[in-house]
């Protein structure tokens, strides 16, 4: 049945390994058993996945991007509650389920995206409205879209978003797809300045450039001028965050280098860049959303540091922001 299944506390403790002499996250995060049960918990965060890459295959992607949550949860779960991350901040919500359409060609794969942008931004509405701030773990990049859709609505004005990533992601809006879910957002007015760090020169076309340079609130920081300047990598960030206020998070792991996703690259940032921008970070975030990843993709590569690397963006994220 597709939708939301909600975390029992038996779901969590079976991916939890349990040691004796150590409390492992899994063993102090939070759970409920309905969405009723939001506003009262006392977790900050809440942790969401989106195992999906539906969006991915209609734009024309290799699929893969399913695979991340599961793995990527374990080693959240798995990570040690100690004195500077507790578990408890966390409330670990549950997964979406989404079937493939029946026919499995462009455009019925973009009418479930449509289908899909439906569910998660009710979710994801209804999280920030019970004030607490959500963790999501997909999945395509086109569930930016739902995200900052849900995230406007319960704060009833236009966001701003930060998006680390190799590409713009503003391709035209004809039919949704992983790569123009910025697009769409914009298009609706969700979305109210976007800033995107570490764009590649070689992977963003002509007619999104000329859109980025025709849109004021659309601020760039190529990964061409973090590389060739790289004792200012801290600095180009701090400068492009200052322009946003209380921004959504996008994190597509495809900016870091030889992170296995649909379009993984062996030039990118490094992960301890990114560890360094969250960890450091003076933002209040509306939002995190981790993105594009995959341990094994449908033409048979495979990786499974990929659900590390997701746990290390999680955790360093929660320390900064609780």
């Amino acid at each position: 049945m597709e939708g939301l299944k909600i975390y029992t506390p038996e779901d969590i403790r079976a991916l939890v390994n349990i040691r004796e002499g150590e409390t492992k996250l899994g063993e102090c995060v939070q759970f409920i058993l309905s969405l009723e049960e939001l506003e009262t918990s006392s977790a900050a965060f809440v942790l969401i996945g989106i195992p999906e890459d539906i969006g991915v295959r209609a734009n024309h992607g290799i699929a893969g991007a399913s695979s991340a949550w599961q793995p990527a949860l374990k080693a959240i779960l798995n990570i040690q509650s100690n004195r500077f991350l507790q578990g408890s901040e966390l409330l670990v919500l549950g997964h979406f389920i989404f079937n493939d359409p029946e026919v499995l060609e462009i455009g019925a794969l973009q009418q479930k995206v449509e289908q899909i942008d439906t569910i998660v931004y009710e979710l994801i509405e209804r999280i920030v409205a019970a004030g607490k701030t959500p963790i999501a773990i997909g999945g395509g990049h086109n569930n930016a879209y739902p995200i900052i859709k849900g995230t406007s609505l319960a704060k009833q004005r236009a966001i701003h978003v930060i998006n680390i990533d190799a590409h713009a992601d503003l391709r035209p809006a004809t039919g949704r797809h992983s790569g123009n879910g910025f697009s769409y957002a914009l298009k609706h007015n969700y979305l109210g300045k976007y800033g995107i760090f570490g764009l590649h020169q070689n992977y963003n076309n002509e007619a999104i450039l000329r859109e980025i340079d025709s849109n004021p609130d659309i601020y760039t920081i190529f990964f061409e001028e973090v590389l060739t300047n790289p004792n200012f990598k801290i600095q180009y960030w701090k400068e492009l965050a200052e322009n946003f206020e209380s921004p959504g998070l996008e994190i597509d792991l495809d900016s870091i280098e030889n992170v296995l996703s649909s379009a993984a690259s062996p030039s990118g940032f490094n992960l301890n860049l990114i560890r360094d921008i969250l960890l450091t970070s003076t933002k209040k975030y509306a939002y995190l959303h981790i993105c594009e990843g995959a341990v094994a993709m449908s033409d048979g590569r495979t990786d499974q540091q990929t659900a590390k690397v997701i746990a290390y963006l999680v955790t360093d994220f929660l320390k900064n922001q609780k």
